[in-house]
This record gives structure tokens, sequence and C-alpha cells, in this order.
């Protein structure tokens, strides 16, 4: 095994990007993975966005990049947690995705976030992402959050 190889691949000092990645604002993510979603539905316990995989989310394979659907499933799997009432969605205990199908640069996705369970400390749900054109299924994420409960002193 070529441990310089593996290293080259992982640091990144340097390069094309390493004045922009350092200009960054603090909490960049958020803001740079959720530019251009729309809500095209929102009801309790249910969001229905659409979505048009942008060029700054692609990775090498020229597909939506994983990270980039994981901080999907967060962001949107945490706000159906505000429809059921929550004033807070705590803090993630647990992320997982299942990667189906690569969505491509220009292609418009609808991205459903569900409830599945909100409970005193603990809420569940599930984020599914599917070709508006085909319907076909690119990827199924769960979402578990820790609720913040409050003291009862």
């Amino acid at each position: 095994m070529d441990f310089e190889s593996v290293k080259k691949l992982v640091e990144k000092e340097g390069g094309e990007y390493e004045s922009t990645v350092d200009s960054m604002n603090e909490r960049f993510i958020e803001p740079m993975v959720m530019q251009g979603i729309k809500i095209d539905h929102i009801e309790r316990g249910r969001i229905l966005c659409s979505f048009t995989v942008p060029p700054r989310l692609l990775n090498s394979g020229n597909t939506l990049h994983g990270g980039a659907t994981a901080a999907l499933v967060d962001v949107v799997g945490s706000a159906v947690i505000h429809t059921m009432g929550a004033p807070t969605t705590g803090v993630s205990v647990e992320i997982n995705v299942s990667y189906l199908d690569g969505a491509y640069v220009g292609e418009e996705i609808e991205i459903e976030s569900k409830v599945l369970r909100v409970g005193k400390a603990i809420a569940v749900v599930s984020v599914e992402f599917r070709s508006k054109k085909t319907g076909k299924t690119i990827a199924q994420g769960r979402h578990t959050k820790y609720l913040a409960v409050s003291s009862k002193m």
C-alpha cells in the first residue's frame, strides 16, 4: 500500500482552492448545501422540497456528493421536527444514508422528509431523495435526534 498517495488524497494543503476555503465564513456548510432548496408542500410531520443539483455539490464522479446528501438529511430532517410543534430539534444522535443512484448536475430532485416519531427525548425522521423526472429513488436517510429535555427542578 502506498501511504503517500493516501496522504495526498486526504491532505489538501495549498492548491487552487486554499485561499477560497480559508476566506469562507464560519458555518458555511448549511448555506452552501441548502442554497436553491424550495419547499413545495409542508404539513404536520411532512415536508416536500425540490432542488436542482448545482455544480458546487458534485463529487469526483460528477454526481451529487454523498456528504451534501447527508447534510441535506440533517437539515431537512431537522426542519420537519419543527412541524410537530417542537421548539428545538436537539442534537443528532445518528444519521444514516443509503445511496441508491446518482443525481447529476441540473437534475431536479425532490426531497421528502417525514416524522416517524417525536417523543419526549428522541425524534426519528426519514428523508427520501427522488428524481422528479423518473421518480427513481436516489437516496434514503434516517435521522435520530436527541431533544433537549426540560429540567423538572
